[in-house]
């Protein structure tokens, strides 16, 4: 068995439960088990493990810090001991060639060892319990790290007990609250029935609402939003934000509760899941088939819980080619979690999944012939979230309804192509449209690619143009192309062109002379401007080019 990488099985404990300060000059190990060892224990053997030394701390665990890597660890966790020093034991552990977890003082073993087994399990089973194995897995912890992403907070999941079933990384910033929280793996309780007190902990269990918890600095308790995680009338259990403070407060993301509300129903669907014992469900692949056009559309649909007879529609979403596969890959997968907070929240059953790298957003039971402005606001909502988030120019294409989920390959056609024509304006403004918006430039875009594919549709004329211009460094296509765009119009055209009128004129002559073109004849005009734009841009300047893509049999 490869194991779990170290670093990624300490993702989100590391500068929270735990320090690495050591790792193999070889590089992160992957771990493969767990064992606690104990100063009273005999040595075994213990190859590829992470071993937990109890029962000592700071200089009195060394000599059992050795012989752990005397037995093959790949790592061996200690506590620092009150001091909180690490020097002498991170240079034994650097002299053994082995990790150093170095662990806080008050954190509970048993607690410890839990977390990290049910991280092993899930990695090597693949249940998606606890946080994934990859930063983009499933699962509360990447639950808990894209809430934090789109309210712009520090993020808690709790069980109805008040026992924290994941949280977001922190580089400080964490009130008291927060920081006992998750050392105890369970709320204070002294906080707990302050929280009563006020009447929190009620209005949480009453609804699906956004509970604000005012300042209270005096207690070591910062700004927070809650909301109940709720499954029908059942609480399953509350998620926490608190606002960050580095070094003075920052306020939460504008849209915080809107997308706080997705959170909490994502959370419900995998906190049932879990319960029922197996991870990550099948849904992406089932979205996948229905996008692709290879679904059994009543079998899928009865599998996600849908009515295959109700309208839908598909939300398409799309950024810039990033030539650095790691950071595409980041990038993606936040957006894919973004659009799907975001989606849950407006349209409770909605699906989101990833084909060809686009991130899909799939809402059945809409209205059938129309897409509502309300609709288009979370959506541009999402997109001014996901560009601040990554800098980049990402942008979303709209599908027409379609009268049942049979038609979702269809109307994800429609989305991309939207997304497609979007990307050809080369506007970094133009960031969410619908087929109406774009209905012209769509289908310009169609015959555009139909003529770069097919050159013997071109007419030669076109191309002599072409090759006079680079020949001579004349400018007869782009002043062809002003005139024909300006519908005939001169003057229009010459001050498009900034020339004189009596300039445009005598290029015309001449683009008739080398081209052999009748401009007289609309359909000739027509097929001469289709083919001077086509022109037009493949000689623009290099962009990252709209990705090739093999659309859905409609």
């Amino acid at each position: 068995m490869a194991g779990a990488r170290l670093d990624l099985l300490l993702d989100g404990i590391e500068g929270t439960l735990a320090d690495l300060p050591v790792v193999p000059a070889s590089g992160c190990p992957s771990v493969v088990g767990l064992a606690i060892l104990d100063p009273d224990d005999e040595f075994g053997d213990h190859h590829d493990e992470l071993v937990l030394v109890i029962g000592a701390r700071g200089r009195e665990s060394l000599p059992f810090l050795r012989a752990a890597a005397r037995s093959g660890a790949v790592a061996v966790a200690v506590k620092t001991g009150p001091s909180g020093a690490v020097s002498e034991l991170a240079s034994a552990a650097t002299e053994a060639g082995v990790a150093l977890l170095a662990v806080r003082p008050q954190v509970r073993w048993d607690r410890l060892g839990a977390l990290l087994r049910e991280r092993l399990e899930a990695w090597e089973f693949g249940a998606g319990a606890g946080p994934a194995p990859e930063p983009s897995g499933e699962g509360l912890f990447a639950l808990a790290e894209a809430t934090a992403l789109v309210t712009g907070g520090i993020v808690s999941i709790e069980d109805t007990g008040n026992r924290v079933l994941a949280y977001s990384r922190s580089e400080g910033g964490v009130d008291e609250l927060r920081r006992l929280s998750i050392l105890g793996w369970q709320g204070p309780e002294n906080y707990m029935a302050m929280l009563r007190e006020w009447g929190v902990l009620d209005r949480l269990r009453a609804g699906e609402q956004v509970v604000r918890v005012e300042e209270h600095l005096e207690l070591g308790v910062r700004p927070r939003l809650a909301i109940g995680i709720r499954a029908g009338a059942r609480y399953l259990g509350t998620i926490w934000v608190q606002q960050r403070f580095d070094p003075v407060s920052v306020p939460f993301a504008a849209k915080a509760e809107d997308a706080l509300v997705g959170a909490a129903r994502l959370a419900a669907a995998e906190i049932l899941r879990r319960r029922a014992g197996h991870g990550g469900a099948p849904a992406h692949d089932h979205l996948v088939e229905l996008l692709t056009g290879r679904a059994n559309t009543d079998l899928v649909a009865g599998r996600l819980g849908l009515d295959p007879a109700a309208a839908a529609l598909v939300v398409a979403f799309d950024g810039p080619v990033e030539p650095d596969a790691p950071s595409r890959e980041l990038h993606r997968d936040q957006v894919r979690d973004v659009v799907s907070m975001y989606a849950t929240a407006y349209h409770r059953t909605a699906l989101v999944g990833v084909v060809d790298g686009r991130v899909y957003a799939v809402l059945s039971g809409v209205a059938p012939d129309r897409v509502g402005p309300a609709l288009l606001s979370w959506v541009r909502d999402v997109v001014d979230v996901i560009r601040s988030r990554t800098g980049l120019p990402w942008r979303a294409g709209v599908g027409s309804p379609v009268a049942a989920l049979g038609g979702l390959s269809g109307a994800r056609a429609e989305a991309d192509r939207v997304l497609d024509a979007l990307a050809r304006s080369g506007s970094s403004a133009s960031r969410v449209a619908t087929i109406s918006d774009l209905r012209a430039e769509v289908l310009l875009g169609e015959l555009l690619d139909l003529l770069g594919q097919r050159p013997e549709l071109r007419h030669p004329g076109v191309a002599a143009l072409v090759e006079h211009d680079a020949r001579r460094g004349g400018e007869l296509v782009g002043s062809l192309l002003a005139y024909l765009d300006a519908l005939g119009d001169v003057r229009v055209a010459a001050a498009a062109l900034h020339v004189h009128p009596n300039t445009l004129r005598h290029r015309l002559r001449r683009a008739r002379a080398v081209s052999g073109l009748t401009l007289e004849d609309p359909r000739e005009r027509l097929s001469c401007h289709l083919q001077l734009v086509l022109v037009s841009r493949m000689s623009r300047p290099a962009r990252a080019p709209v990705p090739a893509r093999t659309r859905p049999a409609p």
